[in-house]
């Protein structure tokens, strides 16, 4: 890892994507043999654009900025890179996955393990909302890969409870997230506690400039590849707008929606945990099933509330931003914004949440008066098209 440095905007070079090997098999990567059994029985058969292009570069221990779309493989680009550069027979921390949320840092966790099944790997997930001494107790049994969220990672780090001193690799998963003003300070923090030869990995759909400038304080000649704006949009999912003109008439048009949304399973978008709680209890009241998850609830009820949703028990979600990275539900056909996106990067992430890994999915937006200059400026961001919502929506679910 870099030492903290002051290069002007002008000196900063970045290799970029043009030349990079791209390795369509599995079996030419030259991953371990347990791995490899790993990778086949989580049913990956061949590897997504992303990881065709990021996971060698990343075992043979470079640092990575690498962009893909939602739902294209990047956690399990992360996963087996460093399932293959850690030694499970040294029972310390060798790689840190350091997340914007507790889910997606709990998924990570749950996709290392599995991917690591033949291999014996030992991945601990330490998110705030839980028991610290379970924490204490596991890190100092020894586990091979934390994966977390930043200020339960740090609190460990400062206690010195999670071992610092044979990390090979810091992965930042949802970068632009991690390095916005919410948890720039903390990521700092985690960094400096690492030894300096720590690899460092990047992995967002999404990286503004200005994060891609910040990283030049902590990453060494990083290895860039990405995919331009106008091809983040994603394939298979169409996305509609319906012209509500009023707040006060969506709550009648999503009542009109609700039998197209249980056809799979759907998520609801809503700006703030209190619109979540409002529009819960609105369609409660009118006897629809719903269920909500939002950051101010315990991480037991979170727990609790994804699981149900995985499974099928509960098929409509209504939820904040929290929601939009990263979380993959394969059920997941249809994503409504009920309030629509003020970060239009988010929007990315949110409809990311239906179409998994090349499947169709559904995006329908309510806008009203206020929001059509807001539609507009995501259209012309990712250079795609919002079309009004047609009468026969349900056919394309």
């Amino acid at each position: 890892m870099a030492a903290l440095n002051t290069k002007s905007d002008r000196e900063v070079r970045f290799e970029t994507s043009k030349g990079i090997k791209v390795v369509g098999s599995f079996d030419k990567m030259g991953l371990k043999e347990d791995l490899l059994r790993g990778i086949y029985a989580y049913n990956f058969e061949r590897p997504s654009a992303i990881q065709q292009r990021a996971i060698m570069p990343i075992t043979s221990g470079r640092d990575v900025i690498a962009q893909a779309q939602s739902g294209t493989g990047k956690t399990g680009t992360l996963g087996i890179s460093i399932l293959q550069r850690i030694d499970t027979a040294l029972r310390e921390t060798q790689a840190l996955v350091v997340s914007p949320t507790r889910e997606l840092a709990t998924q990570t966790q749950g996709v290392i393990a599995a991917l690591g099944d033949y291999m014996n790997v030992q991945c601990h997930a330490c998110i705030g909302g839980t028991k610290m001494g379970d924490d204490i107790r596991k890190l100092e049994h020894g586990v091979h890969v934390v994966s977390g969220t930043p200020g339960r990672v740090y609190d460990m780090l400062k206690r010195r409870v999670l071992r610092a001193r044979n990390m090979k690799m810091l992965v930042l998963d949802e970068a632009d997230q991690l390095l916005d003003r919410g948890f720039k300070d903390q990521i700092y923090d985690i960094y400096r506690h690492l030894p300096p030869s720590t690899q460092v990995v990047l992995l967002s759909a999404t990286l503004p400039h200005d994060v891609l400038e910040l990283t030049q304080k902590f990453m060494k000649e990083p290895l860039r590849i990405l995919v331009k704006r106008d091809e983040l949009t994603l394939e298979g999912i169409s996305q509609f707008f319906v012209n509500v003109e009023k707040e006060d008439w969506k709550f009648e048009t999503l009542c009109d929606l609700y039998d197209s949304l249980t056809i799979t399973q759907a998520v609801i978008f809503c700006n703030t945990r209190a619109k979540v709680d409002w529009l819960t209890r609105q369609m409660e009241a009118a006897n629809f099933t719903v269920a909500a998850m939002h950051g101010e609830m315990l991480q037991k009820e979170r727990d609790a509330i994804m699981t149900r949703f995985r499974q099928g028990a509960s098929r409509v979600l209504i939820t904040t931003d929290i929601w939009a990275r990263g979380i993959d539900v394969q059920q997941v056909s249809l994503v409504i914004n009920y309030d629509m996106c003020v970060n239009r990067e988010n929007y990315i992430h949110r409809i990311g949440r239906s179409g998994r890994f090349g499947r169709k999915g559904v995006a329908i937006n309510f806008v009203t008066a206020d929001d059509v200059k807001l539609l507009r400026d995501i259209e012309q961001y990712y250079g795609t098209q919002i079309d009004e919502m047609p009468v026969n929506v349900t056919e394309l679910l």
